[in-house]
């Protein structure tokens, strides 16, 4: 039997672009997916466009919470999934073969989880390139010297948050971080990179302007602490180098596939 991947959406006052994030799912050719909402009281119209989706919808949830990985957290622990992936309420899969592509790669390859590329595209025209985020290939220790997976691209097992925790909601920003570190370099969960672009996410977000840069930094600095690893001097230096090269990238097959209408 197939196994079963619970998709996980927060959101609070995405109105603009909630649907896309609903019909991206539904277009899975993937069968075995539960689509969790997870919406935190919004007060514009959210609420209305998701349950126009009541059918395809398997659990939403409409309450105050203490930010987006208060949010997540609650999904997490009300999926019935052996897959847990996160999909922001204004971002879209790249392909309607992402899911089964993530879960056949898991299972061929016998993973705990399992990332990829993302796109970041125009909020006011998705069709327009912003930037390329390469993922690559992790190796031992490549978070203590700067690199980073894209968070919204990660496929894991449920049964690696309940056996290793949830994300941490005293941190605000960089609690994906925190939980990436502790899962892949703390302890050391079998992961794979497939080399294809895994989500299109939408530029803005908590993590942008300068203050959102410096306190993503500081909880990152508290991210190391927290798991007791240690961080080079050189990870403020070639982090921002390799965001930068994300601006002059572009993923010629994908652009290509897009052209021809194959994703």
């Amino acid at each position: 039997m197939a196994l079963k991947v619970s998709i996980i959406t927060p959101v609070l006052n995405g109105e603009s672009a909630i649907a896309n994030a609903i019909e991206s799912v539904i277009q899975q050719d993937y069968d075995n997916i539960e689509h969790i909402i997870i919406d935190g009281n919004s007060t514009d119209e959210t609420s209305s466009i998701v349950k126009k989706y009541t059918n395809h919808i398997d659990i939403f949830v409409s309450e105050p919470d203490e930010g987006v990985y208060d949010a997540m957290n609650k999904g997490i622990k009300l999926a019935t999934g052996d897959i847990i992936a996160t999909l922001n309420s204004d971002d879209t899969y790249a392909s309607r073969y992402t899911v089964r592509n993530m879960v056949e790669f898991i299972e061929i390859h016998g993973l705990d989880a399992a990332y990829g590329d993302l796109m970041y595209v125009s909020c006011n025209n998705t069709e327009k390139i912003v930037r390329f985020w390469k993922a690559g290939e992790y190796r031992k220790s490549a978070f203590c010297y700067g690199w980073v997976l894209p968070h919204p691209t990660f496929f894991c097992k449920k049964e690696i948050f309940e056996k290793y925790g949830y994300y941490n909601p005293n941190l605000r920003v960089a609690s994906d971080f925190d939980l990436l570190l502790r899962f892949i370099e703390k302890k050391h969960i079998k992961i794979g990179y497939q080399p294809q672009v895994i989500v299109n996410m939408r530029t803005g977000g908590k993590a942008y302007g300068l203050t959102g840069i410096i306190c993503g930094n500081l909880e990152i600095i508290s991210a190391f602490r927290l798991n007791d690893i240690s961080l080079s001097p050189w990870f403020f230096i070639r982090k921002p180098i390799l965001k930068l090269s994300q601006y002059f990238r572009r993923p010629k097959l994908y652009s290509q596939m897009r052209a021809s209408k194959q994703i």
